[in-house]
């Protein structure tokens, strides 16, 4: 079987909530991120996922993703990459869509990328970066990070350009599955937040 990446987007922040562009900036996890992230763990530590405790696991250094890591109980294992960081938001950052819209109107992230920030081409690269790490992983990979990038990880593990990341939605405390069908690279397992349901 050829190994297969397990996406854990982090848990909820206060500027997640309200739609902010949060790069750089070390926004800790809510009370409610703490709690999706714990509920996260509890059902990786079930079958069909009770195998992935002796996985390699990566982290984004961000406190969100992290923490996030560590509450799911995989922050011993876990080893922090700055190629899992999220965008670079550069003038946009703590900025939400309708702020960014009022002042560039048209804009759009997947295309344009930010003033001051990372390109597109940038995060793309990062994204490949992981895509080849996880391929030549002896057996499935996990790793916590942050929407815009996992968004663009997908993409590029499906073979797509990174602005395939547009149309695919991703929730905080989600899991992800990227594998395989007839030797082919897919997606598993999209958006996946029924552990929240608990």
């Amino acid at each position: 079987m050829a190994p297969r990446i397990l996406l854990a987007r982090h848990g909820q922040t206060a500027w997640s909530q309200l739609g902010k562009h949060t790069g750089r900036t070390d926004v800790p996890l809510l009370e409610e991120g703490r709690r999706g992230a714990k509920l996260l763990g509890e059902r990786l530590a079930r079958d069909p996922w009770a195998s992935l405790r002796g996985l390699e696991v990566r982290t984004s250094p961000l406190v969100r993703a992290s923490e996030s890591c560590d509450l799911a109980g995989f922050g011993a294992q876990a080893e922090a990459w700055d190629t899992l960081m999220e965008w670079d938001y550069g003038d946009y950052e703590g900025m939400t869509p309708a702020e960014i819209q009022a002042v560039r109107p048209g804009w759009l992230i997947w295309r344009d990328g930010v003033p001051g920030g990372e390109s597109v081409a940038d995060v793309a690269a990062r994204a490949d970066e992981v895509v080849a790490w996880a391929r030549s992983a002896e057996r499935d990979v996990l790793v916590f990070a942050h929407g815009h990038i996992l968004r663009t990880l997908a993409a590029r593990w499906l073979g797509f350009e990174a602005s395939f990341g547009a149309r695919i939605r991703l929730d905080p405390t989600s899991l992800s599955v990227l594998g395989w069908a007839y030797g082919a690279p897919a997606l598993e397992r999209w958006n996946d937040t029924g552990h929240l349901d608990a």
